[in-house]
């Protein structure tokens, strides 16, 4: 069975050390570690060879694995147009005196980091944890923002010129990042959303084609961000099999609310009545998780499931355990003894 995993990145006002003894208690087998708050540091882990083996350590204790680390917040600001919003999500290094170009050249090597920082983590597993039950990948998890989000509704008029501008411009800043990715055998995983430069199944086709296939680029499959805009989020999984380096377990709904607010939003907050669709607690949305289920076991995914746990209308220790116990109802392993009714054969019997 894979690993159902918790993303911390919503749980990051809580200190690691208090975090994982309740992540233990909610039943998860580990964590996705992302790298804000106390939760993973990227430059610490590259400071200092104690750091990662100390992190290890603390998992131990608490009977806890991870799979991968998540950079999303540095991510959104490599191709992003920076704004004062970003401020906030970024670091004093990184945000710097704000010039734009500045901070965009400070994410993106911190990114490169963080495949580095990510290789020495993983590597010191083995020492503390011993051998890996599972097979997986060293992965990092991301955003990549994108200069021409602003542009998805094409008015004022944008031409395909101007818009494969802002592809190769995402390819200018992550084909260098790519190739630290590579040296250090990690993958990376953008989680496909709005704002990033792929937000569906069209757009991810294009972002590979403007970085040519890079083999160390891949997705965070997440289908909570597919589903209310209307894509097929199950054909995704079978469209870049072999691109699905992690998997979000993350649930939504769509369709509701009182006509007032379309898909796009309308300026309205999260658990506002008036919402066309919002984030639920995994198995309380719209998402048919068992179709997903069946299509990671078709392209023989073997990573783990991670829980992102949102819903605004939740106390979220009970979300979050609820979640867990139902992605682990739901998993099951793939068959590999053939076909069902292979036993009919009388060679077989």
């Amino acid at each position: 069975m894979r690993p159902v995993t918790l993303f911390t990145g919503q749980w990051a006002d809580l200190p690691l050390a208090e975090l994982l003894p309740k992540v233990k208690q909610m039943g998860y087998d580990g964590v996705e570690l992302a790298c804000w708050g106390d939760h993973f540091d990227v430059d610490a882990a590259l400071a200092d060879d104690t750091y990662v083996i100390e992190k290890w350590e603390l998992l131990k204790s608490h009977d806890l694995d991870c799979f991968a680390i998540s950079n999303h917040l540095v991510g959104q600001a490599i191709c992003d147009n920076i704004d004062a919003r970003h401020k906030a999500i970024l670091s004093p290094a990184i945000w710097g005196d704000g010039d734009a170009e500045g901070v965009r050249t400070r994410a993106a090597e911190h990114m490169a980091n963080a495949a580095r920082a990510c290789k020495k983590f993983m590597q010191a597993r083995n020492e503390v944890m011993g051998k890996s039950p599972h097979a997986f990948k060293a992965v990092v998890n991301g955003f990549t923002g994108s200069s021409i989000w602003h542009a998805l509704y094409s008015f004022p008029p944008t031409s395909q010129e101007y818009l494969q501008a802002g592809f190769d411009d995402f390819a200018k800043r992550f084909l260098p990042i790519m190739e630290v990715f590579e040296k250090e055998d990690v993958y990376f995983a953008l989680e496909v959303h709005p704002t990033e430069i792929a937000f569906d199944i069209a757009s991810a086709e294009r972002a590979l084609e403007a970085i040519n296939h890079h083999p160390r680029f891949g997705f965070n499959y997440d289908p909570s961000h597919l589903g209310y805009q209307g894509v097929d989020y199950v054909k995704f999984i079978r469209t870049f099999a072999d691109r699905i380096n992690h998997v979000h377990m993350k649930d939504a709904w769509w369709g509701r609310g009182d006509g007032t607010v379309g898909v796009f939003g309308g300026h309205t907050e999260f658990a506002d009545a008036r919402r066309q669709w919002d984030f639920r607690s995994v198995g309380r949305g719209d998402i048919n998780f068992e179709e997903v289920i069946v299509a990671l076991n078709d392209i023989q995914y073997e990573g783990p499931l991670s829980v992102e746990w949102e819903d605004a209308r939740m106390n979220r220790f009970h979300g979050a355990t609820e979640s867990c116990a139902f992605v682990k109802q739901l998993d099951f392993p793939r068959n590999t003894d053939g076909l069902f009714d292979s036993a009919f054969d009388t060679d077989n019997q």
